[in-house]
């Protein structure tokens, strides 16, 4: 058997060359989920620290809508968008008369809402890595169990079972199963890692909301509040958001 991988290419049969393509798909796909994730995180990262930085004088002294006009500005940022959705309900919630109590209650189911989304935003493509790391050795295995059925194929038109007849196909077949366990294994150790990560993001993003609503009861802005205009502001600039995330 030759370990040149043209001449296995070159002798593998058609449906075996379908699985090894499956395989190299699949292999293509993680790693640009992984590369799309660590980039999304680390521009996500950086935009908020740089949010935070700017908008933590204005919410320290209760000057609400300055934050939240710096918040719909922070395109990108995650926290922003955290920040722009609780900073524009507690303050339309007052603004309509409700209480310090309930306008609290509401940011947070509010918060809440908006953490699912956010959290689906973050995970996106992150099924594509739970099922290659799942698939690709099975997929490899049918790939190997194709190669010797060939294998067997072989023996049956030559009429001879000799090894010097089948080794090679047989050899050629187990390579696949090889290559799913290649493709398999770093995607299964990259998923769990970020996995890992972007859950540490997720539960930041919520001790981040949960010390806003704190701030707002903290400094009611009281019935100075006026309601945010433009109402199609905020789907808008998360949709921004989202794109550039």
């Amino acid at each position: 058997m030759s370990l040149d991988i043209a001449h296995m290419w070159h002798e593998m049969p058609g449906l075996v060359r379908m699985v090894v393509v499956v395989l190299l798909t699949q292999a293509v796909l993680s790693v640009a989920v992984v590369i799309d994730r660590l980039m999304m995180l680390v521009r996500s990262s950086r935009r908020s620290k740089a949010f935070a930085k700017k908008v933590s004088p204005a919410l320290e002294e209760g000057r609400f809508e300055d934050a939240l006009d710096i918040a719909s500005k922070a395109h990108g940022s995650h926290l922003a968008s955290y920040m722009y959705v609780g900073i524009r309900t507690f303050l339309d919630r007052r603004f309509e008369g409700k209480s310090l109590e309930k306008a609290a209650t509401l940011t947070e189911r509010a918060l809440d809402r908006h953490g699912e989304h956010v959290s689906e935003n973050l995970n996106k493509g992150m099924n594509i890595l739970a099922s290659t790391g799942s698939t690709a050795p099975f997929v490899g295995l049918l790939g190997t169990v194709l190669g010797i059925l060939f294998a067997f194929k072989m023996i049956a038109e030559t009429g001879s079972g000799g090894i010097a007849t089948i080794g090679g196909a047989i050899g050629e077949a187990l390579v696949v199963t090889g290559l799913g366990l290649i493709v398999a294994i770093p995607t299964v150790l990259l998923f769990n890692w970020l996995s890992n990560k972007i859950g540490n993001f997720e539960a930041g993003l919520a001790n981040a909301a949960g010390e806003l609503v704190d701030q707002l009861e903290a400094g009611d802005a009281g019935t100075s509040v006026r309601r945010v205009e433009d109402a199609d502001e905020e789907p808008a600039r998360l949709k921004a958001a989202e794109a550039t995330a």
